[in-house]
């Protein structure tokens, strides 16, 4: 029977093993990518736009919760830290932030296009909306 047990365990351990090397990379988890996306255009406007600032709790609470969903799918503490301080990642993250602004309306140096997206982000109650507040 131990050794019974023992091949279980074995077996247990060698398919968590094998699931885990499965996973992709978590930069392409849709929602982890659109809520990162997110969270860059809010940032960006908060940074650009006088009356505009980030609601800082709803913030850490969202990265919180999004932090539970990668764990929950098997990915490590590591594995979201390795993803957040990605070089490749980063920069991917700014094309698409960027793209988005663009997009919208928004002119690097005009603080008002920052304004003018992030009312309407606030306006829609869209995550990016969500995340902001209107001084």
């Amino acid at each position: 029977m131990f050794r019974l047990t023992q091949i279980a365990l074995a077996l247990s351990l060698t398919v968590t093993a094998g699931m885990a090397q499965a996973l992709p990379p978590l930069g392409d988890n849709p929602r982890v990518r659109a809520e990162f996306l997110s969270a860059a255009v809010g940032d960006e406007i908060r940074k650009n736009c006088p009356t505009i600032s980030a609601r800082f709790f709803r913030v850490m609470a969202r990265a919180k919760e999004l932090e539970d969903y990668a764990l929950s799918l098997g990915y490590t503490k590591d594995d979201i830290t390795r993803m957040r301080k990605d070089p490749a990642n980063k920069a991917e993250l700014k094309r698409l932030r960027d793209t988005y602004l663009a997009q919208n309306g928004v002119t690097p140096g005009d603080a008002e296009s920052y304004c003018r997206l992030g009312l309407a982000e606030i306006e829609k109650n869209s995550l990016t909306g969500w995340l902001l507040r209107a001084n």
